[in-house]
């Protein structure tokens, strides 16, 4: 299924949605407006966006109110983007060179603080404290994962649970406000918004282990990168750890780890890459993302049986089989 199918009913606003991202990234300086516009051509999922206005749904729905959430958490999701392509040393991104390969670090590094600037800038025309402080707490959790991940560079000895608390933060708590936020502006019940958090907060976590296992499994053009960037890059995600857990693969894995951080991710990682592929780590992996896929199910269980619950039903089996 491809994901305009699974929005449906709302590719409508959700093409109001892109229109209004467009226009919050116009800038006079050259530079920065052609950095912002390369990085939003390259396209995206707009899951957070749409998470929004689905959220929305189980409230009074209100487009003009609800793109006041959905363009600036997308704008939020985009710049860190950008910072994480500056960290990583990130050539491509979807198969687009990043804003760093194209212009410069600084140039990049500034163009994700305009970003971020914009988005709160659009936020600000709400007037309920609540979505401003959950936005807030948002935004500073997903910073200390952002540090954490720079932390754990090549730490191959990191605890399951370390790995999972950084995702939590670094992907699953943006969606899980998505869904959160669009219920509140509607004006929907704090129980369902509770609801809607635990299903965004499921459906991020199976997305980002979804990703760990694309990055191994699938093709350049799937992905548009290189296999294996995670591990040149020196992010060890849950597949790698998984894997090192087997006692006759973890001295050769390890050691082809540390080859691949002497040459500060500037080598070849195949051999690692088909240790991992070989190993249980893919499946264990696989069945990890599909517990919190079925927690995010169970969440929608709770919730009213509206259209809206379907496709967000549809929403999380399309992220937990992906295959981009």
């Amino acid at each position: 299924m491809k994901r305009m199918e699974i929005f449906g009913t709302l590719k409508k606003d959700m093409d109001a949605v892109e229109r209004v991202l467009y226009q919050s990234i116009e800038v006079e300086s050259e530079a920065l407006g052609e950095a912002a516009m390369h990085l939003l051509k390259a396209g995206g999922k707009r899951l957070r966006p749409a998470f929004v206005l689905l959220g929305g749904k189980f409230g009074t729905y209100d487009l003009d109110r609800l793109q006041r959430i959905a363009v600036p958490l997308e704008l939020i999701h985009m710049a860190s983007l950008v910072h994480d392509d500056v960290i990583d040393n990130a050539q491509t991104r979807r198969g687009q060179l990043t804003v760093k390969a194209k212009w410069d670090n600084r140039i990049a590094m500034y163009t994700g603080d305009y970003i971020y600037a914009k988005a709160l800038e659009i936020v600000a025309g709400l007037d309920d404290p609540r979505i401003h402080r959950i936005l807030a707490k948002a935004m500073v959790e997903m910073s200390i994962g952002e540090m954490e991940q720079i932390r754990d560079f090549f730490n191959s000895g990191q605890s399951i649970r370390r790995y999972l608390l950084r995702i939590r933060r670094k992907t699953a708590l943006l969606i899980a406000v998505s869904c959160q936020l669009g219920a509140l502006a509607a004006g929907a019940s704090i129980e369902i918004a509770r609801e809607l958090y635990n299903y965004g907060y499921n459906v991020g976590m199976a997305f980002q282990i979804r990703d760990d296992l694309l990055d191994l499994c699938g093709t350049e053009k799937q992905i548009g990168k290189p296999p294996g960037s995670d591990i040149r890059q020196g992010n060890i995600t849950i597949p790698v750890l998984y894997a090192l857990q087997q006692e006759e693969l973890r001295s050769p894995l390890l050691g082809e780890i540390g080859r691949i951080h002497e040459a500060n991710g500037r080598t070849d990682v195949t051999a690692a890459v088909n240790m991992i592929r070989n190993s249980s780590g893919i499946a264990q992996a696989e069945v990890l993302a599909d517990r919190y896929t079925q927690k995010a199910l169970d969440a929608l269980d709770r919730l009213p049986d509206i259209r809206a619950r379907r496709h967000l039903r549809d929403i999380a089996h399309f992220v937990s089989r992906r295959t981009y």
